[in-house]
């Protein structure tokens, strides 16, 4: 039995994200001086030269990163990393600082297994994140920044709100995510229609110097030939990948009392249908295309299916909640036995190994 799984019964008697605020406190004080920050990656890091992943011109040392929402504000991407995940991605960043929505807005599906959430952007803003990756400096580990419109713009404003953050912010990034698919924001226009995403990107493109990789962030509930566009769009702007999958608004097969909460559903109740999604986009597009797979990541055989899907990279939050401090490492650990066990040599080699053969 680990400590974790010790503390956690306590933690989740908590309301969800007050325990989520306590746990980031933790880790913040955690990584404030050297010798806690390698206390914790003598503990947690993983490390070996199988798991190690190339792309959008970095090396990332293993494929398991945090998603987006769990550090919304780049408040404690040095205990991740020293957590021994391999990339963090931070956000939804918005231009200035706004609320969210009403709490309570977090809610743990025990039996299932998952999360429901309806934050709708709550953070800090652009210019407290910029100040806090200049003073605390960016992760040993590659930094993905998720941009994000503000509740109350309008189409037109909204192009502009990415356009800030990403002007921003892009500096720290090793790639940027423009998410349009948060289905716990005001649904005043199609965030995803072609006019919109095209807008969104021409001026992105415009505004990238140091051709810092974009991605797009997609749900898992459109039907397929919406996520066709989606990616023919991202082909026409020669875009870098898709992180698939956001949450879910689907509550098909859930026990928990808490389904009937309104907002985005994550974790395992999401996790065959965010994998169908990936297979399907390395599908469309001849695994030539990068995908970052999330939803319902939280062991080494889950992350694995997501590989062989077609997800170069893979990224948990509910299961890090779940799992605690230890994930990375094990989900790490495991990947490197099923890897040997099914003749791989390396994570590379088994990205796409389930879609079918396109020769």
């Amino acid at each position: 039995m680990t400590l974790y799984s010790r503390v956690r019964p306590l933690a989740f008697k908590l309301p969800a994200e007050t325990a989520h605020d306590l746990g980031k406190r933790t880790l913040r004080a955690a990584q404030s001086t050297w010798p806690t920050r390698a206390a914790l990656s003598s503990a947690y890091q993983y490390e070996h030269p199988a798991l190690a992943v190339d792309l959008f011109e970095t090396r990332f040392s293993n494929p398991v990163g945090v998603a987006a929402g769990f550090d919304k504000n780049a408040e404690v991407t040095h205990a991740l990393a020293a957590l021994g995940f391999g990339f963090v991605e931070i956000g939804t960043v918005t231009p200035y600082p706004q609320d969210g929505n009403d709490r309570p807005r977090l809610f743990r599906l025990l039996e299932d297994g998952g999360m429901i959430n309806r934050m709708g952007f709550n953070g800090q803003g652009m210019e407290r994140v910029k100040s806090r990756l200049e003073s605390d400096g960016t992760p040993e580990i590659p930094l993905g920044v998720n941009v994000g419109k503000m509740n109350s713009s309008n189409e037109r404003e909204a192009i502009e709100d990415y356009r800030r953050v990403f002007d921003r912010l892009s500096p720290f990034a090793d790639y940027v995510v423009v998410n349009v698919s948060c289905p716990n924001t005001p649904d005043e226009f199609d965030e995803g229609s072609p006019e919109h995403l095209r807008s969104i990107f021409e001026t992105l493109e415009a505004e990238n110097d140091r051709e810092v990789p974009i991605l797009v962030k997609i749900g898992p509930d459109s039907p397929d030939e919406s996520m066709f566009d989606l990616v023919d769009i991202v082909r026409e702007f020669d875009l870098d990948g898709i992180v698939a999958t956001n949450t879910s608004t689907s509550r098909r097969d859930l026990e928990s009392p808490q389904q009937e909460e309104w907002g985005g559903l994550s974790g395992k109740p999401i996790e065959e249908r965010s994998t169908e999604v990936i297979r399907t986009l390395a599908d469309y597009t001849d695994g030539e295309l990068p995908i970052i797979g999330v939803g319902g990541v939280d062991s080494a055989a889950s992350a694995y299916e997501k590989i062989r899907a077609g997800a170069s990279l893979v990224q948990l939050y509910t299961g890090f909640v779940y799992e605690g401090p230890s994930t990375a490492k094990r989900i790490n650990r495991g990947l490197v036995k099923i890897l040997e066990r099914d003749g791989f040599s390396s994570v590379e080699d088994a990205v796409g190994a389930d879609v079918v053969d396109r020769s």
